[in-house]
């Protein structure tokens, strides 16, 4: 696993163990780093190829992707910044590490999924696709068909204190509105990762990306 502080974000490299594989971009949740979701990917595709980024701005010493002025309130103009920060970084990434750009799959958590969810709102299909553990809307709105093609797997938790259901309904339908293939799926949990919701994602790339070739038998 290597680290290149050179192209701006701190973040962990891993080339893919088995040519064609995709790329998986990591994004934790508030208070989390770099590290915090390399142990999903075994459970989720094994032999990908992981770019997995710590959030550059800190909350009270917490790294997140983004400022936010209050819970579930967000600094659009940070976020506007972050999101084409991200997409920069991960088109440097691609070029200076040699994967393939257009097959590179976002898993983001929380924070991580927000961003992700608002770099396909912003810039369309400049992913694969996007695994998203509990998010919400950012306030961006959709544009028709900017997205078109990428699948998105959203896994929310019926749960969750911060998120409402028709939050979570708000999201997907913004998605889709932008042309993305969404799966929203929900579990008995709260605003933290399940068991559930991984295997889910896990099925939901099987299923969706014909990505057998890829699997190997995961860490139980």
């Amino acid at each position: 696993m290597s680290l290149d502080a050179s192209l701006g974000l701190v973040h962990v490299y891993e080339p893919a163990a088995v040519d064609g594989a995709p790329t998986l971009l990591l994004l934790h949740g508030t208070g989390g780093d770099e590290h915090d979701l390399l142990p999903l990917v075994p459970h989720l595709l094994p032999n990908a190829g992981v770019l997995s980024i710590r959030g550059a701005v800190l909350e009270h010493g917490m790294p997140r992707f983004f400022r936010r002025l209050s819970p579930g309130v967000f600094d659009m103009e940070d976020l506007s910044h972050r999101t084409d920060e991200l997409r920069r970084f991960v088109d440097a990434a691609a070029a200076h590490y040699g994967f393939a750009r257009d097959n590179v799959i976002a898993v983001g958590l929380s924070n991580g999924a927000n961003i992700a969810g608002n770099l396909l709102l912003t810039h369309g299909a400049v992913l694969r696709g996007a695994i998203l553990f509990r998010a919400m809307p950012t306030g961006t709105g959709a544009v028709p068909d900017l997205a078109r093609g990428v699948g998105v797997y959203m896994s929310s938790g019926r749960s969750d204190s911060m998120i409402s259901a028709d939050m979570t309904e708000q999201l997907a339908r913004l998605l889709r509105e932008t042309g993305a293939s969404v799966t929203l799926a929900w579990d008995e949990g709260g605003h933290q990762l399940t068991r559930t919701a991984i295997d889910g994602a896990r099925k939901w790339l099987e299923a969706t990306y014909l990505l057998l070739a890829f699997l190997s038998v995961a860490v139980a």
